[in-house]
């Protein structure tokens, strides 16, 4: 009898198995949208982003409670199980689960059973007979500002995304989620998403909030709408529609050539100080970009080339650190005068982090050349991109950082081996000149980091 209920259980699994890989044999194209919809059709993907990285220190960085300049580490950038269901010819449902971000870092001095979350839960339903109207609701990636608000992210012509596209990541959104209304659609040569988001409270982010101050940040108090919108005018072909992520390159296997523009804007999301009263501002967040992602030879040879302008409002002085998988835990503030004074008020300034977000100005570019069938069927990708800040924080002086890398796609974006050396500017307080201390930039450091994508 227990051989018996053995073999149907063996038997079931075997089943369950084999209805999840023939659900998952349409997921080969990086955002699902160069196939024709289908009606009653489930999509499985799976995708893993590994990390082994060397990185210089910025100044005072303590790692597991000792200082340390330099530090060599392995990490899960991302993995992520994604679903997407075309339940009728006009109703869609997708869902995205994971985590990202793990190394031994992770949440130091806490559980390092780390905890894996919805990215995206998101029904959309067609109400048009083409993709001229689309109404969706739920924890969506539908966000105005850039297309790298909302990015492809298996999709990039670099190793990753560029991150302060993500304007208000893991503020009041959720990896730049948020619970949000919908409506997208393509007329003609226009591509067009806008969005009602109802944020999430800054207080619910996991994070120990600071205290109001001179300085504008997301308040911690009050509660009002987001509205957004994006647009996109296609000079050559149409991107996919099935999702709404937009991919940095499509390898040539599409022409395009497009400009866009975006904002978002959310009335008294940020709060300060002004004497002894409060004052909110608006948060208000705006791009124009344009992207050619095309071959340039009959042998498949693409160029792949974007620039885009930020201007960010997020309220007098807001800026804030970040970077991706911190390598330091803690920061030092050095006694010796003749250091400079970290800026620790704006977020982990420790580890490989740099201002990331801010009010002022931002142009990032990013260039890059795929060569298919460099190396038998293999594709090879060198690019260089710079992201160039001027925020008000930083008295409107560059803060610039660049990279250089080169990507190997053995298969496509299913197994992608990509090697990248980014160099960061440091800034801190100089009190050795001025008692009253005055902001200079400190030595620039650098991280070397190889990444292996698969996607099934």
């Amino acid at each position: 009898m227990q051989s018996n209920r053995c073999a149907v259980y063996r038997t079931l699994i075997i089943i369950g198995f084999h209805f999840l890989w023939c659900c998952a044999a349409g997921a080969q194209d990086q955002n699902w949208g160069t196939q024709p919809d289908t009606a009653k059709v489930l999509k499985v993907q799976l995708v893993g982003q590994f990390w082994l990285r060397y990185n210089q220190s910025n100044p005072g960085t303590m790692v597991q409670g000792l200082p340390d300049s330099e530090t060599f580490d392995i990490g899960i950038r991302r993995a992520r199980i994604q679903a997407f269901a075309q339940i009728t010819d006009r109703a869609s449902l997708f869902l995205h689960y994971g985590f990202n971000n793990y190394n031994t870092n992770f949440s130091y001095g806490s559980n390092r059973r780390i905890q894996a979350f919805f990215h995206d839960f998101f029904g959309e339903y067609r109400i048009t007979n083409g993709n001229e109207l689309k109404l969706g609701a739920g924890l969506a990636f539908v966000n105005g500002l850039s297309r790298f608000s909302q990015p492809a992210v298996i999709a990039m012509p670099t190793l990753d995304i560029p991150m302060f596209g993500q304007a208000t990541v893991e503020q009041i959104d959720v990896f730049g989620r948020k619970l949000s209304f919908t409506a997208r659609g393509q007329i003609g040569p226009i591509d067009y998403r806008v969005a009602l988001s109802d944020p999430f409270p800054v207080t619910t982010n996991g994070q120990t909030q600071p205290p109001i101050s001179a300085a504008s940040n997301f308040a911690q108090i009050g509660h009002t709408l987001q509205q957004q919108a994006y647009v996109i005018y296609q000079f050559r072909d149409h991107e996919p529609h099935t999702l709404s992520n937009l991919a940095g390159t499509y390898y040539g296997t599409r022409n395009v050539f497009n400009v866009a523009a975006g904002v978002i804007y959310q009335p008294r999301a940020m709060w300060r100080t002004l004497g002894a009263d409060t004052l909110y501002e608006n948060l208000l967040l705006m791009a124009v970009e344009s992207m050619y992602d095309a071959p340039i030879d009959r042998f498949g040879t693409t160029l792949s080339a974007y620039v885009g302008f930020f201007h960010n409002d997020y309220g007098r002085n807001y800026m804030r650190y970040n970077a991706a998988m911190n390598t330091g835990t803690s920061m030092q503030v050095p006694s010796d005068s003749t250091q400079l004074k970290p800026l620790t008020q704006y977020g982990p300034s420790f580890g490989n982090t740099y201002p990331l977000y801010g009010t002022g100005n931002t142009v990032y570019s990013h260039v890059g050349v795929f060569f298919p069938k460099v190396i038998g069927t293999a594709g090879l990708m060198p690019y260089v991109s710079t992201t160039l800040s001027w925020y008000e924080r930083l008295d409107h002086r560059l803060s610039d950082l660049y990279a250089i890398g080169c990507s190997l796609l053995l298969d496509g974006i299913r197994s992608r081996l990509s090697l990248e050396v980014q160099n960061r500017p440091t800034w801190g307080i100089d009190i050795e000149t001025d008692p009253y201390g005055q902001l200079n930039q400190g030595i620039r450091r650098s991280q070397v980091v190889m990444q292996y994508q698969v996607v099934w």
